[in-house]
């Protein structure tokens, strides 16, 4: 039986999912990041496939998301898109901190899953944590200073004066977690990407480019990087490629290498 527990953790809103005979114990986790204008509740069908498995999993609201939810919606909210990243990269050292000091997952087994803003969050994270040992990327992007850019460049051509010294505090506040720019915080790390071709939201090309740029890194690995590019595919992540990171996780958390 899986229990699904709405709780606070380092006083953020997170469902944890987890098998009754594992509640009480330190078991292999994963952290699955939402994307933008989503919650945490709309991944449960994700969390239940990875709770199965034997993995505690943990779903945390996003900064002006789900239960955090407030007054900052529409443009307001595009405008603190990155202070919304750059607090849950924050906030994923606390949560993982709180539960480790309980006791309730093992702190050598530690996984993040993250779709479209997510998995932008994710590879913040990875440029950050040492501690995560697989991470999964649902269309996004570790390019930062150049999706910042492209999102600037919308928003005012859209319309929206965006000032100068805005522009720029935003860009420096994002540039330590440019992953694409210190690819070495990899450290040969499993690294399972999908994308769709047809993304209108976060280029396909960044992904493809992500991985074209790290291959040459994981040649002594290459069990650790998996790049999958799902053909005519929008931005919405499939089942195949849900059950894909489901079996990335068991191989790269728990050693169950599972069969194509």
């Amino acid at each position: 039986m899986v229990i699904i527990r709405n709780r606070n953790i380092a006083h953020i809103p997170v469902l944890d999912v987890v098998k009754a005979k594992l509640e009480d114990q330190g078991a292999p986790a994963v952290f699955f990041l939402h994307g933008y204008t989503s919650a945490k509740e709309h991944n449960l069908h994700v969390a239940y496939l990875l709770a199965e498995k034997g993995f505690r999993v943990l779903l945390p609201d996003a900064l002006h998301h789900g239960e955090r939810e407030g007054r900052l919606f529409g443009r307001e909210r595009d405008l603190a898109f990155w202070e919304i990243v750059l607090t849950s990269i924050k906030e994923l050292e606390q949560m993982k901190d709180a539960l480790v000091a309980e006791g309730s997952v093992d702190a050598n087994r530690l996984g993040v899953i993250g779709t479209s803003m997510g998995a932008i969050t994710m590879y913040g994270a990875l440029a950050a944590y040492p501690w995560i040992q697989t991470a999964v990327s649902f269309m996004g992007t570790a390019y930062y200073e150049t999706y910042a850019k492209a999102q600037i460049a919308m928003l005012e051509q859209d319309g929206e004066l965006l000032d100068t010294e805005l522009k720029q505090r935003v860009l420096s506040q994002i540039r330590p977690f440019d992953l694409s720019q210190q690819l070495d915080k990899l450290a040969g790390r499993p690294l399972f990407i999908w994308h769709g071709t047809e993304d209108q939201v976060i280029p396909f090309l960044f992904s493809e480019k992500l991985h074209e740029t790290i291959a040459a890194s994981y040649q002594d690995k290459p069990d650790h990087l998996h790049f999958s590019a799902e053909a005519n595919t929008p931005h919405k992540v499939t089942r195949t490629a849900v059950l894909k990171s489901v079996s990335w996780c068991e191989e790269h958390l728990l050693g169950r290498k599972v069969s194509s």
